[in-house]
């Protein structure tokens, strides 16, 4: 088997693992959730590096030869310098791609007003990494941000329909649109925030459109794929989808069969 690797911190990256299956499902997947370190989103760069770069390597021995980090955060802080340091050294033959690119590729066609607010994690907001991106393909944007440090915590325990949650919710809401009350598009910079989609729309004006990313990146590697038909031919297709978790397995599977939308069962791995 060459099948392709999707890798995330946690639970998030199954919110586009789900879209990249229901695009492209002829293909081998497997997926790789790094549940003993995360979440990533307030480590430091070199620490999100080293722990990418592991799972990477991993991936390599498993004969991955392409690799989607489906990690806005481990994108953000990790994957520049994998590409462009890394990879030559290890195999100049396999890929490693992210999130951020494919989204400030497209982003800016979705916005009528050219203001568009983000909602991520501490780490994908303070990398600034899609201020840069988005201004490469659409320079008359004015991108917006705002970290919401505990929206994953409320999606993994299932805490978003409480009151205080909501509470919570509105005010990134209230804070996001303060900071600019033009913006009509609102990107989902992080893949657990899908599932707070149904809690976001109750505070926010109707005008406002909400962008999750899973779709987004399930397109962009399906166009990869067709440009690149040298690796298209590397990657099996045997319609598997394989699960593995550094953290505990039972719990990873609990949680995962409702990031996933299906039943999931994962064995555990390390890393180091």
């Amino acid at each position: 088997m060459k099948p392709i690797g999707v890798f995330d911190s946690g639970y998030g990256g199954l919110t586009v693992l789900k879209e990249l299956t229901q695009k492209l499902p002829a293909y081998d997947y497997y997926y790789l959730g790094d549940n003993a370190r995360a979440p990533y989103g307030s480590k430091s760069f070199d620490t999100v590096y080293d722990y990418t770069l592991q799972a990477v390597r991993w991936f390599f021995e498993q004969a991955c030869p392409l690799v989607i980090l489906a990690c806005n955060t481990a994108s953000a802080k990790a994957l520049r310098s994998i590409q462009h340091n890394d990879l030559p050294k290890i195999d100049p033959e396999k890929r490693v791609l992210g999130v951020i690119r494919p989204t400030a590729e497209v982003i800016g066609d979705y916005s009528n007003s050219k203001h568009i607010g983000l909602f991520g994690t501490e780490g994908t907001v303070s990398s600034n990494s899609y201020s840069l991106e988005i201004k490469k393909t659409y320079p008359d944007v004015q991108l917006t941000q705002e970290a919401c440090p505990g929206w994953v915590n409320l999606v993994e325990n299932k805490e978003y329909d409480l009151p205080e949650s909501a509470c919570e919710i509105k005010m990134h809401i209230d804070r996001l649109l303060e900071k600019d009350p033009k913006i009509d598009v609102i990107l989902l910079a992080c893949t657990h925030y899908p599932l707070l989609e149904n809690e976001i729309y109750k505070h926010m004006p109707d005008k406002i459109q909400l962008i999750s990313q899973g779709e987004i990146v399930a397109n962009s590697l399906e166009n990869y794929l067709h440009r690149n038909t040298d690796m298209e031919k590397r990657l099996t297709k045997g319609g598997s989808r394989t699960f593995f978790t550094t953290g505990d397995p039972g719990d990873f599977s609990e949680k995962a069969t409702f990031f996933y939308g299906e039943n999931v069962k994962a064995s555990r791995i390390n890393l180091i």
